[in-house]
């Protein structure tokens, strides 16, 4: 039985949310059998703020969840990072036309790790491992598999510095569409940001967490638990610094 999780209100931390979880049997498939995955599951969630004079920038197009063991691989305390890199995948495959027969579906893992070690960035121990990746991994992976070259933020620590960066995504989101990766050190998290929504009360990112480990959800389960959802910008890690990737694609 799949042991039920809670959202924590503003926690946004949730790398141990997992830990403890009773492993779920997924059919073993191909990872770019995408039947499974959601589709757009932040669609229809309410705008965090009410002030009249708040900016939102969101994501343009689609993209699919991707979580802890989506492809019936257990890649929990690991792998968010690699299922993030999936989602921004996800969105590059359908946003170049995946008719267009030029398209690249989402890589798997090892596809992952395989395009790591030909450039060079890792040695070849580095296949088959359970070594996590980065934003600067994803950069570097998003550019040699799609030919989308990334920008990265480097935010050194909370505060003042994520309240720039917001700036940053609201310019990202409105010349580029594409879905951002985020991590950083104390809070190592890897996250998904979609949005973000700035105003008199405050800065809000819409965040897909790649942490959620189980059967797959619909979309209204992964909102009302957490795993899509706005989360205010003082809630990060204030001690923690973060670096963000932003795909430089075109609208």
């Amino acid at each position: 039985m799949e042991k039920k999780i809670q959202a924590k209100g503003e926690d946004i931390d949730w790398g141990e949310r997992v830990c403890g979880q009773n492993q779920v049997t997924v059919a073993s498939k191909n990872v770019t059998d995408n039947t499974a995955l959601v589709k757009n599951a932040q669609e229809g969630l309410p705008e965090p703020l009410s002030d009249c004079d708040s900016r939102f920038s969101v994501v343009s197009g689609d993209c699919l969840y991707y979580h802890y063991g989506c492809d019936g691989k257990d890649d929990r305390g690991w792998g968010c990072g690699y299922r993030t890199v999936q989602t921004i995948c996800s969105w590059l495959f359908m946003h170049s036309g995946p008719q267009s027969g030029k398209a690249k579906p989402p890589p798997s893992l090892p596809v992952i790790q395989q395009a790591l070690v030909t450039i060079g960035d890792k040695q070849p121990s580095f296949l088959g491992s359970r070594e996590w990746i980065g934003t600067y991994e994803a950069a570097l992976v998003i550019d040699q598999l799609y030919d989308v070259p990334c920008r990265i933020i480097h935010v050194r620590s909370g505060g003042p510095e994520l309240q720039q960066a917001a700036e940053d995504l609201h310019h990202h989101f409105t010349t580029c569409g594409s879905p951002v990766m985020m991590g950083g050190d104390r809070d190592n998290s890897s996250k998904c940001i979609l949005g973000v929504c700035s105003g008199k009360e405050g800065t809000h990112l819409l965040i897909m967490d790649p942490h959620y480990y189980g059967p797959t959800l619909d979309k209204e389960s992964l909102q009302r638990r957490g795993w899509v959802a706005w989360k205010r910008v003082s809630c990060l890690d204030q001690c923690s610094f973060y670096n963000l990737c932003l795909p430089q694609t075109k609208m």
